[in-house]
């Protein structure tokens, strides 16, 4: 009794431990089947099998792919069945994923964030007018904001203006425009409001919680 005991540090190395040591068994029994009818036949049943381990997915087409690959992962690609996705190669899969391409930017002023120079090209295409102008100092407004959040001091329009003509590539120049930006302490206000606004709310919500679990505590004679 003692000596047909198995150790999991004498057993074989199990290639997808999800499907437990049971399923990887019967692949390797389906393995060494001489005919490759009865091959197919058992092949089927495990792909039933493992399908069984999640109903809700079993009948799905990409599903079944998937458990088709994975059945012949675990036979190390050395079960002789057709499958009706195909049988996948071993390079095929071991193939690493060409990388991805993230963006990378790396802008000057980093407290203005991307989005600012993609207003800035957007509205480098338009035509001069009204629309243009309006465009213009709505992100001059924007970048003063966004500088104020980074430097709670209070900064002057030219500087923004000169940012703004830098990062235009000299195409949009406010520098010697006569109209002022919003100025800084209502900018610095608006956004300290929003953050109270947030504050508060949240501490009203707290607060009826507290009170409806009062009133849902409290003893009713």
């Amino acid at each position: 009794m003692i000596d047909d005991i198995e150790y999991n540090t004498e057993r074989e190395h199990l290639i997808i431990p999800e499907y437990g040591r049971h399923i990887q068994k019967m692949i390797n029994h389906a393995k060494i089947q001489e005919t490759k009818e009865e091959r197919n036949k058992l092949a089927k049943s495990i792909i039933a099998v493992m399908g069984n381990m999640q109903p809700h997915l079993r009948d799905v087409a990409d599903f079944q792919h998937k458990l088709w690959d994975q059945l012949f992962i675990m036979a190390n690609f050395e079960l002789d069945a057709d499958s009706p996705y195909g049988a996948p190669s071993k390079e095929e899969l071991s193939e690493r994923p060409e990388p991805l391409e993230y963006p990378q930017n790396f802008p000057k002023y980093r407290f203005y964030g991307n989005n600012i120079k993609t207003m800035i090209d957007v509205a480098n295409t338009w035509e001069d007018g009204e629309m243009k102008e309006a465009l213009t100092y709505t992100i001059a407004n924007h970048m003063k904001k966004c500088f104020l959040n980074w430097n709670k001091d209070t900064v002057e329009d030219y500087v923004i203006f000169n940012h703004l003509f830098e990062l235009s590539d000299g195409k949009i120049n406010l520098k010697d425009s006569e109209e002022s930006l919003t100025d800084s302490s209502r900018l610095m206000k608006a956004s300290s409001g929003k953050k109270y606004a947030s504050n508060t709310g949240s501490k009203k919500t707290s607060n009826h919680k507290k009170s409806s679990n009062l009133n849902r505590n409290r003893k009713r004679y």
